[in-house]
């Protein structure tokens, strides 16, 4: 349940999500540039063989210094509506666990992902894209120094450490044949009072089969997940 003290904190920010050439910025504004990597589009199945390339699911969300979630910037809309297609019911919680779970909104099933039912609202939701993105933040009674983090995650995207048929309970189990395959990789950037301009440095991997809110750093086991984002540049104008 949302409480009257997350709403407020929710308010205190104007976000607006735009392609480049349709944003203007005023002093203060905040540019989140995310570059996408060779591996930002990667290969779905579908039936018969056919496949779909598809962009990563990603959240880009505000910590406190101490770790406590304060707001979220941005989020797909797949995660944000469980507007999963194919899915057959499975609400697939290894997609982006450590942002739901640094969330900590319990939904009705248990589980910390919105639903179709209580989705997440319109203004810091949209659709993947498919090439560069800009993400605009105009804050207000933003107090610094805060850390951005941002999330990003595709399906089936299985390498030889987290393979299809790792099994329920293995270490390296994601969710099964239709699952993530490699675990989510996670972005972070502090912002001090006097930062201009910051780079969001890869910082680990979330849990594989999204049960816990844990982080790992090690990214040995990870492949193709390292090269879904190119870059992300943040810019306070």
């Amino acid at each position: 349940m949302v409480t009257l003290s997350s709403w407020i904190i929710a308010c205190l920010f104007l976000f607006q999500s735009c392609e480049k050439e349709e944003l203007s910025f005023v002093s203060g504004d905040i540019e989140i540039e995310i570059k996408t990597g060779d591996h930002w589009l990667h290969d779905f199945p579908l039936f018969l063989g056919l496949t779909k390339k598809n962009p990563p699911q990603f959240a880009i969300w505000i910590e406190d210094t101490s770790g406590n979630y304060v707001s979220t910037v941005f989020v797909t809309s797949k995660i944000a509506t469980e507007g999963w297609q194919l899915n057959k019911g499975n609400r697939r919680k290894e997609s982006l666990p450590y942002w739901c779970h640094q969330r900590g909104i319990v939904y009705e099933d248990g589980l910390l992902l919105p639903t179709k039912k209580h989705p997440l609202t319109d203004g810091i939701t949209g659709a993947t894209p498919k090439e560069d993105k800009i993400i605009k933040l105009t804050p207000v009674n933003l107090e610094k120094p805060f850390v951005i983090k941002a999330e990003f995650n595709h399906s089936v995207d299985f390498n030889n450490d987290y393979p299809k048929n790792a099994q329920e309970g293995d270490a390296n189990y994601s969710g099964g044949a239709e699952g993530s395959g490699q675990p989510a990789v996670v972005y972070a950037a502090t912002i001090y009072p006097d930062t201009k301009n910051a780079v969001l440095e890869l910082i680990g991997h979330s849990s594989p089969d999204g049960s816990t809110g844990v982080l790992y750093p090690d990214l040995q086991t990870l492949t193709t997940a390292k090269s879904i984002v190119k870059s992300i540049n943040l810019t306070i104008r």
